[in-house]
């Protein structure tokens, strides 16, 4: 049975925030099945009717959660590069780093993806929220390709495809780091995806 949380008064945010991270708590336990509306207002601490007054359908909540998981990664692979040197290699070299190491590698957010996947294909909302979430870190990973190419003199034209290429490789690895985290040593698979990198843009990045 799940655990009732403490009801508490909290502000609009800070509620929806909590059916949020209430809906993944059951989703990494039991699938999207599991996700059911009683099910989050009782690990949440709050009354079924109170969940329609911030999504109008249970598969709307779960989409926002999903949303949340993945901006949450692309945030997280992000994190610190701002402290970074003014270099275009190292930023991206970062970026990399932090895309295959905790906390994006936590088990828990890849179970969770898989998870939901499942709906993709036929929730449009669903699709919807993927597609966006995906972009958002393709994107970012094709401007910071674009920025290298062209701190190395090369032009950019190809930044489109190497960002997917890269994003493919990234997301293979986090996988497995995430699926079997016990199965690689300590910065292993940060030194692969950096050479890998290094080999597909064909530019040396540095090791962070």
């Amino acid at each position: 049975m799940s655990a009732r949380r403490p009801f508490i008064r909290a502000g609009e945010e800070t509620r929806r925030a909590a059916l949020i991270e209430a809906t993944l708590d059951l989703i990494a336990e039991g699938g999207p099945q599991a996700a059911t509306v009683r099910a989050i207002a009782l690990r949440a601490g709050v009354t079924p009717g109170l969940i329609r007054h911030y999504f109008a359908t249970k598969e709307e909540l779960i989409a926002a959660a999903h949303e949340t998981l993945m901006t949450g990664l692309t945030d997280a692979s992000a994190a610190a590069l701002d402290s970074l040197p003014d270099d275009p290699l190292g930023r991206l070299a970062g970026f990399v780093t932090n895309a295959v190491s905790p906390p994006v590698t936590d088990p828990r957010s890849v179970a969770l993806w898989a998870a939901s996947m499942q709906l993709v294909p036929r929730d449009p909302v669903m699709r919807a929220v993927h597609e966006a979430t995906y972009l958002g870190f393709r994107d970012r990973l094709e401007a910071m390709i674009a920025d290298a190419l062209r701190a190395a003199d090369r032009p950019a034209t190809e930044a489109r495809a190497l960002a997917i290429a890269g994003n493919a490789l990234l997301d293979g690895l986090w996988i497995e780091a995430g699926a079997l985290p016990d199965h690689f040593a300590d910065g292993e698979l940060k030194s692969i995806a950096i050479k890998a990198f290094s080999h597909l843009l064909e530019l040396k990045l540095p090791e962070v």
